[in-house]
């Protein structure tokens, strides 16, 4: 997958091994893997996660570039631009995983807006790659419903699932999170 798809705000580029490094610094944060639901990884298993999640056909994964952070406009394929966005643009990602035996038209999707820098955070970086995924998702995979499963302590991400239309379907006490849904009508 070498689709890039640029909004207003963010930049989605797909997840390559160059930005592993980076993104496993933010994977040791507590905080986040709480937020998360992860647990921490080794430098070497986060590249073999990498690599699984890009031959994976049910899984797609993009980088989230923080538009004002790049320099210029952005060029799919530019060296000098995608040098300079893996090293200061990044500051997160956004997945969708088809994993319902039952619904193939079903996803469920993540965000993580991982850079706590004050740029990074309230700007509707996440609203914006959210909905950039889903356009994606259903304009080239058919995707018709998504689930998020979100941690009942993750307020923001509750908050920002419910202004995008999400529904909560479910809560889970064992895992303390809710499961949200999104019907394209």
């Amino acid at each position: 997958m070498r689709v890039c798809l640029e909004g207003k705000k963010v930049i989605l580029v797909p997840y390559t091994k160059e930005h592993v490094p980076k993104y496993h610094q933010w994977m040791q944060d507590p905080a986040l893997l709480q937020a998360t639901g992860s647990e921490p990884l080794t430098l070497e298993q986060e590249y073999e996660m990498q690599l699984s999640w890009t031959q994976d056909p049910n899984k797609r994964t993009f980088i989230v570039l923080d538009k004002g952070m790049v320099d210029g406009d952005f060029i799919q394929g530019h060296p000098h631009v995608e040098v300079i966005c893996l090293l200061s643009a990044m500051v997160g990602d956004v997945n969708i995983y088809m994993n319902d035996l039952d619904d193939s038209q079903m996803a469920e999707i993540e965000i993580m807006i991982a850079e706590t820098k004050s740029h990074s955070l309230g700007k509707g970086l996440g609203k914006e790659a959210t909905l950039m995924m889903m356009a994606f998702a259903i304009e080239t995979l058919g995707i018709h419903m998504f689930r998020a499963k979100i941690g009942d302590s993750n307020q923001a991400s509750l908050n920002l699932f419910r202004k995008l239309g999400f529904e909560e379907t479910s809560y889970s006490a064992i895992f303390k999170e809710w499961e949200m849904t999104w019907t394209k009508k």
